[in-house]
């Protein structure tokens, strides 16, 4: 037996080796996309004006969780401002909005094809298995090789890491829906994509949007290792502090991605069951816009006596047959 041995890894290198060396091209221009949308989003969050970005932060907490929730923002990004993580917050959050994007492009429409196939489900579980167990590092080698030294790397990585529970989240939502409201949909004539976007894609936005959730969850904890991989950021800040053994720099860029962290889920969470937060502005401003009920007016007929006449006038009864008629 100490001969036996399956090449699994040069298989690998020969697969990465051939990629590189045939799809250049692809790769080239998938560099290219990526990184100039993260600088441009690291860009216009690091030129624009501190107290503005902390507002429009401020502003979305409270849109759509609570007023308690952007008091909270304000005071904890300011702590970031105050610690001097600004600049590296403003990066890993551009990288990981732009990962989230790219990963929720791909997964929410997979997931859904998944759980309209069974055969496509059973065939992408083992393939989602994997992609969840690997450790993340993994993904960063053969990153690298593609794309060098950089951002590129780092957002690649981050998107495969956290692409399963997308897809798994968008399925279980999508096979969740009752099927008999499905049906009722087929019984008046809809099409296929009439009952998706009308039906199925609304009774299965919760379950979608915990998926959302856990991926830019995934997608945070996976920009702080792509530091490893030259993206700059708090992944970068951090692999600093634990080579030099800073413990006030790893500490402040720890609790960095933590805050990063918190105002994302909280904010994903809010998004993915809108009707519960009932302190939000736009739950306050549903509220108010709601129907005032009040006792029914005695000069208003009652609802059940106006319907029978309407029946009665579209539809009046014969006369009555007279009891031994002829």
């Amino acid at each position: 037996m100490d001969g036996f041995r399956i090449p699994v890894g040069d298989w690998a290198r020969s697969a990465v080796d051939w990629i590189r060396d045939n799809l250049d091209w692809l790769l080239t221009a998938i560099a290219t996309a990526v990184g100039w949308l993260v600088d441009s989003l690291a860009d216009l969050l690091l030129n624009a004006p501190i107290v503005a970005v902390i507002v429009v932060l401020a502003a979305l907490a409270l849109l759509l969780r609570s007023w308690q929730f952007a008091v909270g923002t304000v005071i904890t990004f300011v702590l970031i401002l105050a610690m001097g993580q600004w600049v590296n917050s403003m990066q890993t959050l551009a990288l990981v909005l732009v990962a989230a994007v790219i990963a929720v492009i791909i997964a929410v429409p997979l997931g859904i094809a998944a759980a309209r196939s069974d055969r496509l489900s059973a065939g992408i579980r083992p393939v989602l298995d994997l992609m969840q167990s690997m450790p993340g590092f993994v993904y960063l080698i053969p990153a690298i090789v593609f794309f060098s030294i950089g951002v590129v790397p780092g957002v690649v990585a981050t998107v495969i890491f956290a692409l399963p529970p997308g897809v798994r989240l968008t399925e279980l939502g999508i096979r969740g829906v009752d099927s008999e409201t499905v049906e009722a949909g087929h019984a008046f004539g809809a099409t296929p994509g009439q009952i998706l976007r009308g039906v199925q894609l609304p009774l299965a936005m919760p379950s979608i949007m915990t998926g959302v959730n856990q991926l830019i969850m995934l997608a945070l904890s996976m920009a702080v290792i792509a530091g490893i991989a030259g993206a700059d950021g708090l992944g970068k800040e951090i692999v600093q502090a634990m080579s030099t053994v800073n413990i006030a720099k790893g500490v402040e860029a720890g609790l960095s991605v933590v805050i990063l962290a918190v105002y994302l889920d909280r904010l994903t969470a809010a998004l993915g069951d809108l009707r519960r937060q009932r302190w939000s502005l736009l739950g306050i401003i549903a509220r108010r816009r709601a129907p005032q009920s009040g006792p029914p007016s005695a000069l208003t007929p009652d609802a059940d006596a106006r319907d029978q006449a309407e029946i009665e006038k579209a539809s009046p009864r014969r006369a009555p047959v007279a009891a031994g008629g002829a």
